[in-house]
């Protein structure tokens, strides 16, 4: 049975991103754990990333929009297939999904992402 679960809780889960989110990495395949975001699957990092306050889906729920991204830091070589939004504080993976193109980096080097958002879908 699906739930109906009013904008304001979609809300609350999303503000927690916008209020703990203190890094966002780029991985090599999706991280489940905040260890597999943070090393094992990392790729590079961008502390601090602007993250809007919660709105309505693109196409329906709610969401938060990561603002484009033009200086993270690469850390290791490969292909980065997805981002991580996480939590140093309290060791924990806010957030985790596939970025819309892979795209290949270089340890030295910089990183660069357009907009993300993050959507909790509606219930159907």
């Amino acid at each position: 049975m699906t739930a109906f679960l009013h904008d304001a809780v979609l809300d609350a889960a999303l503000q927690l991103i916008v209020d703990r989110c203190d890094a966002l990495y780029i991985c090599s395949q999706m991280p489940t754990t905040y260890a597999e975001a943070t090393a094992t699957y990392a790729l590079g990092t961008k502390a601090a990333p602007s993250v809007g306050a919660p709105q309505n889906g693109a196409v329906n729920g709610r969401r938060v929009v990561v603002s484009a991204i033009a200086d993270g830091s690469v850390t290791a070589g490969g292909t980065a297939s997805h981002f991580a939004m996480t939590d140093s504080g309290n060791s924990r993976l806010l957030a985790a999904q596939a970025l819309a193109a892979p795209v290949a980096v270089t340890n030295g080097n910089s990183f660069s992402l357009t907009s993300l958002s993050i959507t909790i879908p509606d219930a159907l």
